[in-house]
C-alpha cells in the first residue's frame, strides 16, 4: 500500500475531550473518529488491527471446538423479562418500540438469546456438549462514556457460550475457554494476567477476567508474591488473623464527648486511638431498606460483596438526613449500639475487643465497645476491600497491587438461563434436564485500545507485530531524487513478494513529517533510504521498540526484515 493512497488522517495536536493515552493515540493516529458520545469509526488502520484480533481469536476458538453463528442485535423484551435482567439490567440496556408497541432491546448481552436457540434445536445429550459463539456489536448506554474504546456505548465483542449435561462438563468446557484465551493473548504479545472476579450482572457462581497490565488500568488486581493467587479488587479477600482479640478482658463501655470530632483521623490525632481500634458505620439503601455496615476504621466498604451478600439489586448510600432520622445523628456520630436498623458487620471488625465508635448523637463516641455485650449484628460477612500488603487467604504470603484493563471474562453460568427460559435437553435416561451453561467474553475493541495503553511512548504507538496494521513501512527521505524511489520499489516489491505487509511512503513531504506518522502510527519496522547510507548500496532499519538504527545491505535488507517479522509474529 502506497501511503498516497492510504487513508490516515493524522492530528498534531491532542483532542481536547481524549483523557487516556489510547483514546489520544488512536485518534490522533487516524486509527478511530468519533461519531458520538461513546460511539466510534473505524478507519482503515483501525479496522486491520481489528481484524486481525479478530483473526486470532476465531482461530483460538475454532481450535477449542467453538463454531461461529451471528444473533440478532435487537432482542425481544419478552425473553429478558422471563429471565428477570429487563429490571435487573437497569437504564444501561438500551431499550426501543416498534410499530405495534412491541418492546425490544438493543443487545448489551446475548444470553437469552442463545439459550432458547439451543432449545429449540438441541434436545438430547448426543448432541452435547456444545460451543457456540459470535463477533458482533453489543450495545451500553453507559451513564457516561469516556475512555475512547475503554467505556463506549457501542462496541465490538466476542462471546461464546457452552452447553453441557453437567456440571463436570462444564468444567471441561471452562477449562478449554480459559487455556484458549490465555493462547489469544500471548499470540497477540500482550502482558495479562488471570485474576478471580466477580460475575456482576451475568450471574454464575464462578468467573475468572483475563487483565492487560497497563498503569492506567480502570481495575486494581491483587496477586500473591508466593503463590498463583490473583483476583480483581471486587472479588479479592485476604486472611485474617482469627486469633485477634483472643484472652483480652473487655472494659466498661465508656461515653465521651468528642466536640467537633468527626472522622477517623480525627480520633487519631486527638485522642490517640489507632485506625485499627476504631469501627465506621456506614448507611445503605438496599433495595429501599436503610442497613448500616460496620468496618474497620482503617478499611473501606467493598459494595459490590455487600450486594451479593444481601443479595440486592439496587445499592446505595444513605443521605444525611435519612441517617438522622434513623440514628438520631449525622455522618460522623454513627455506631451500631442501639441502632435500629439491620447491622452487617465486617469479619476483621467482628474480632475487634474494646473498640471506638459513634454514639448516635452529635459531639459523641463509645471507647470499649465490643461485639456481643454492646450490640448484636445480624450477621458477619466479607465486606472490606483487600489491599496490598495484606496475606494472601491461600498461602498467607504477601498480596501486591497491579493496574489492569479488563478485556476477557468468563464464567460458570451453571443453570440459571436454561431454568428461567425452561431449555431442556433430555439425558441418557430419557429424562428432561436444563442446560449447564458458560459464558465467556472477549473485548476485541477494548482490546485493541489496552494494547495501546501497554505498548506506547511519548512519539506514538508501538503495535506487538500479530496485531499491528502493517509490519513494514518503507520511507525514502526525499520522493524527487530516482535512486531513492527506485530503491523503494524494489525493497516494496520484494517485502510484499514474501507475504509481508508493507506501506511505502510515497508522499512528497519533508522527511520529519514522515517519520513522526511513522512512529504515531507505530509500525513495528521502518526501512529508511536515504542518501548517505545510499551511496554504501545500504539503508536503515529500525525497530519501533528501540532505539538502535542498523545499516544493512540493500540485497540482503528483504531478508533481514522478513526474519524480524517472523520472530515478532512467534514471540510469545
Amino acid at each position: 500500500m502506497k501511503a498516497s493512497q492510504l487513508f490516515f488522517p493524522t492530528l498534531r495536536e491532542v483532542p481536547s475531550e481524549a483523557e487516556v493515552v489510547s483514546h489520544q493515540l488512536l485518534l490522533r493516529a487516524g486509527f478511530i473518529r468519533k461519531s458520538s458520545a461513546g460511539v466510534y469509526s473505524y478507519l482503515p488502520l483501525g479496522r486491520r488491527v481489528l481484524s486481525k484480533i479478530e483473526a486470532i481469536v476465531r482461530e483460538e476458538m475454532d481450535r477449542a471446538g467453538g463454531q461461529e453463528v451471528l444473533m440478532p442485535i435487537i432482542q425481544p423484551r419478552e425473553l429478558w423479562e422471563r429471565t428477570g435482567r429487563w429490571t435487573v439490567y437497569g437504564d444501561e440496556m438500551f431499550r426501543l418500540t416498534d410499530r405495534h408497541d412491541r418492546g425490544f432491546a438493543l443487545g448489551p448481552t446475548h444470553e437469552e438469546i442463545i439459550t432458547t436457540l439451543v432449545d429449540g434445536e438441541v434436545h438430547s445429550y448426543r448432541d452435547l456438549p456444545l460451543l457456540l459463539y459470535q463477533i458482533q456489536n453489543k450495545y451500553r448506554d453507559e451513564i457516561r462514556p469516556r475512555f475512547g474504546l475503554m467505556r463506549g456505548r457501542e462496541f465490538i465483542m466476542k462471546d461464546l457460550y457452552s452447553f453441557d449435561e453437567d456440571s463436570s462438563g462444564l468444567d471441561i468446557s471452562y477449562r478449554k475457554m480459559h487455556g484458549a484465551y490465555q493462547a489469544i493473548f500471548d499470540r497477540m504479545g500482550l502482558r495479562y494476567r488471570v485474576v478471580e472476579a466477580d460475575s456482576g450482572a451475568i450471574g454464575g457462581n464462578e468467573s475468572h477476567e483475563f487483565m492487560v497490565l497497563a498503569d492506567s488500568g480502570e481495575c486494581t488486581i491483587l496477586y500473591c508474591e508466593s503463590c498463583d493467587y490473583a483476583a480483581n479488587v471486587e472479588r479479592a479477600i485476604s486472611r485474617e488473623d482469627e486469633s485477634a482479640g483472643e484472652g483480652v478482658e473487655m472494659k466498661p463501655l465508656e461515653k465521651i464527648a468528642t466536640p467537633g470530632l468527626k472522622t477517623i483521623q480525627d480520633l487519631v490525632r486527638e485522642l490517640g486511638i489507632p485506625e485499627q481500634n476504631q469501627v465506621k458505620t456506614l448507611m445503605y439503601y438496599a433495595d429501599g431498606e436503610v442497613v448500616a455496615v460496620i468496618l474497620r476504621g482503617d478499611r473501606d466498604l467493598n459494595e459490590i460483596k455487600l450486594k451479593n451478600f444481601l443479595n440486592c439489586q439496587q445499592l446505595f448510600m444513605a443521605d444525611e438526613q435519612s441517617v438522622r432520622e434513623q440514628c438520631g445523628a449525622g455522618f460522623g456520630s454513627l455506631g451500631p449500639v442501639e441502632l435500629k436498623a439491620r447491622i452487617y458487620i465486617d469479619s476483621e471488625a467482628n474480632r475487634l475487643k474494646n473498640f471506638s465508635c459513634g454514639a448516635n448523637q452529635d459531639g459523641f463516641h463509645y471507647i470499649n465497645c465490643n461485639v456481643g455485650r454492646d450490640f448484636v449484628p445480624t450477621a458477619v460477612g466479607d465486606f472490606k476491600n483487600a489491599v496490598e500488603g495484606d496475606p494472601c487467604p491461600d498461602c498467607g504470603g504477601m498480596m501486591r497491587a497491579l493496574r489492569g484493563i479488563e478485556v476477557g471474562h468468563i464464567f460458570k453460568l451453571g443453570t440459571k438461563y436454561s431454568d428461567a427460559l425452561q431449555a431442556f435437553y433430555r439425558n441418557r435416561e430419557g429424562e428432561e434436564k436444563p442446560f449447564v451453561m458458560g459464558c465467556y467474553g472477549m473485548g476485541v475493541t477494548r482490546t485493541m485500545a489496552a494494547a495501546v495503553e501497554q505498548n506506547h511512548d511519548d512519539n506514538g504507538i508501538i503495535w506487538p507485530m500479530p496485531i499491528a496494521p502493517y509490519q513494514v513501512i518503507i520511507i525514502p527521505v526525499n520522493v524527487q531524487k530516482d535512486d531513492q524511489m527506485q530503491a523503494a520499489a524494489k525493497i516494496y516489491q520484494q517485502l510484499s513478494d514474501m507475504g509481508l505487509e508493507v506501506v511505502w511512503d510515497d508522499r512528497d513531504e519533508r522527511a520529519g513529517v514522515k517519520f513522526k506518522d511513522a512512529d504515531l502510527i507505530g509500525i513495528p519496522i521502518k526501512v529508511t533510504i536515504g542518501p548517505k547510507a545510499l551511496q554504501e548500496n545500504q539503508v536503515e532499519v529500525k525497530k519501533r521498540w528501540e532505539t538502535a538504527v542498523a545499516r544493512v545491505e540493500i540485497t540482503s535488507v528483504a531478508d533481514y526484515v522478513q526474519t524480524i517479522v517472523k520472530e515478532g509474529l512467534a514471540q510469545k
